[in-house]
């Protein structure tokens, strides 16, 4: 960001001092403010758009950390919590947190404290479920710029159209020497003055926005990991706690339907040459 701005401002200031300078035989400056009036009615909504994508830019700015998507303390204190098996407090924690892994966090352990006997693979979609919400809510936030930057030079195409109709029907009307001298220059302006300010203004929303998109991208690689971690601390403890309850819900063998006739019951065994028949 700091390169960008060490880059753009000597820019603005080159381009103020040629439009602030003399030209040679001239004893006018040309005045900025005078140019922008030139760009007729569609420099408005051109303004509009520069006041949008300036409050965006600054706010981006300030608001997309990585201290608000992953937060190393916020980590260190979900770890812990999971390693003492408190859900609950953990959800509480997380609860008072505005990270993005937070909000992941909450979401999937509310679920497990309100479902405790979920399965892993329940409890693992409604973490990235909460994830891709997550990660779809900073994409679109910047979003916007690329949207500004691709309205802001068909805005300007659209004043460059305009101005080269009020040209031509300041040619097409009165006296062809007044057209030339006035009417035709105030049109041809007008049509050159929207097509750099819409241009200008879409060049640095759509910078702007490919190092606010860098940005994010890497964030986004961050949380997954983050997220993959306590999944992965979470899920071995899920599973230990499944494979108790199947164990717990097993059925007992049952014995086995065999009737075996005491010792002292049982026929001696028979001698030799003896016969086994009664009387004999």
């Amino acid at each position: 960001m700091n390169r960008i701005l060490l880059v753009t401002l000597p820019l603005i200031a080159t381009t103020g001092a040629v439009w602030g300078a003399e030209a040679p035989g001239d004893t006018t400056k040309v005045n900025i403010l005078e140019i922008i009036k030139q760009g007729g009615l569609m420099m408005w909504p051109l303004g509009a758009l520069s006041i949008g994508a300036l409050v965006l830019i600054l706010l981006l700015f300030f608001t997309i950390h990585r201290r608000n998507v992953v937060n190393d303390q916020f980590m260190r204190v979900a770890e812990s919590l999971i390693r003492k098996r408190d859900y609950l407090g953990l959800a509480g924690y997380a609860h008072r947190r505005g990270e993005c892994i937070a909000r992941i966090s909450q979401k999937t352990f509310d679920f497990i404290t309100k479902n405790p006997e979920a399965k892993f693979s329940e409890v693992r979609d409604v973490a990235e479920a909460e994830g891709s919400r997550q990660a779809s809510t900073l994409n679109q936030r910047i979003s916007y710029l690329a949207d500004i930057g691709a309205i802001a030079p068909m805005v300007g195409l659209l004043g460059t159209v305009f101005g080269m109709i009020r040209a031509f029907l300041e040619i097409n009307t009165g006296n062809v020497e007044v057209v030339r001298q006035m009417k035709l220059a105030g049109g041809v302006a007008e049509a050159l003055v929207t097509t750099a300010s819409g241009l200008s203004i879409g060049i640095v929303a759509m910078i702007f926005y490919s190092v606010f998109r860098g940005r994010v991208q890497r964030y986004l690689t961050e949380l997954e990991a983050a997220a993959t971690h306590l999944l992965a601390l979470l899920g071995s403890q899920l599973q230990q706690s499944e494979r108790y309850r199947t164990e717990k819900k097993a059925p007992a063998p049952e014995p086995a339907d065999t009737y075996q006739v005491p010792r002292s019951q049982r026929p001696a065994p028979a001698r030799p040459g003896q016969s086994d028949l009664p009387g004999a």
